[in-house]
């Protein structure tokens, strides 16, 4: 499994007041609280998701 790509997101604004699916977007990516990180398989849908929710989250690798 090693050999599989991942990057780092961390959520850096609220989800308070944003649409649902930008919310299922974050909850799909394991975000909850604000600061959290989690590394995550680089695939076509989950880079889909990073990229519609970007103005809430820093991306790293």
């Amino acid at each position: 499994m090693s050999d599989k790509k991942t990057v780092k997101v961390t959520l850096v604004k609220s989800l308070i007041g944003r649409l649902e699916a930008h919310k299922a977007c974050a909850r799909g990516l394991g975000l909850k609280k604000i600061n959290q990180s989690v590394e995550v398989i680089d695939t076509p849908e989950n880079r889909g998701m990073i990229n519609k929710i970007s103005y809430l989250l820093k991306r790293e690798g």
